[in-house]
């Protein structure tokens, strides 16, 4: 009996168990690999609850339950770090066909699966918000922001952000039908989720592109003002250098 075997016997509850697989008195195994399978199954879909809260809620306990054993079957971890698993969610919901008529989840899963990114991705100093306010304007234009590990950015045709506070938050209202980009910081030990208007998600997507502060001014649009969006990543502790570049 092959590794391959036994690791892929353990998604399909429908296939037999392998082929020489015996217990520790030399006979067939079956029974006894049947529960360890459905331990692992039960546990992989432990694990897509807890990090897929939302989608769970939206959906319903029995239906996540039964679309997990779903996922769990076409896609096995790749780490033994259960924090990670389920990053083909949004791209598995795209295409099972019973929640087709809810096109929002597959960016509700990319939000969650951004939280908990955030929530894992590594410490890194600020700098001091009068560091930026002290360069000379003339040099503003070149200069280029390091942003923190933990920062994440979500753009959906849908109102995820306000999908995600209506569940998280009781008192939270009722999400209005439109797009929505949402900002993901993490100034403490736990990530902190921001709606911003369309013009700031293209300036915040610009300077995670590597972007120099004049070419994403330029990319959000005349009217633009940066200082709020500014004000935002340096009061949650998501800029952590400033590069200057050269005078033109």
């Amino acid at each position: 009996m092959s590794r391959n075997a036994f690791a892929a016997g353990l998604l399909d509850p429908d296939s037999p168990a392998p082929r020489g697989l015996i217990d520790g008195k030399g006979r067939r195994a079956g029974r006894r690999y049947d529960v360890y399978r459905n331990n692992v199954t039960v546990g992989l879909c432990d694990a897509l609850e807890v990090a897929f809260p939302t989608l769970r809620a939206l959906v319903g306990e029995a239906f996540f339950r039964a679309m997990a054993q779903v996922f769990v079957s076409a896609h096995p971890p790749a780490s033994p770090l259960m924090m990670f698993y389920g990053g083909q969610m949004p791209g598995f919901l795209e295409g099972f066909a019973p929640v087709a008529h809810l096109p929002y989840l597959p960016d509700v899963a990319r939000l969650e699966l951004a939280l908990r990114e955030s929530y894992h991705a590594a410490d890194a100093d600020p700098v001091d918000p009068a560091a930026l306010a002290a360069l000379p304007s003339e040099r503003l234009g070149d200069l280029r922001l390091q942003l923190a590990p933990a920062l994440r950015l979500v753009r959906s045709a849908h109102p995820v952000g306000s999908i995600h506070r209506a569940h998280a938050e009781p008192v939270a209202p009722p999400p209005a039908p439109r797009a929505e980009a949402v900002l993901i910081l993490r100034p403490g030990y736990d990530p902190e989720l921001h709606l911003i208007e369309p013009d700031a998600a293209t300036f915040v997507a610009a300077l995670i592109e590597g972007r120099t502060l004049g070419a994403a001014l330029d990319t959000a649009g005349e009217g633009f003002a940066p200082g709020p969006t500014l004000g935002l990543l340096l009061g949650g502790d998501a800029i952590t250098a400033l590069i200057p570049g050269e005078l033109s």
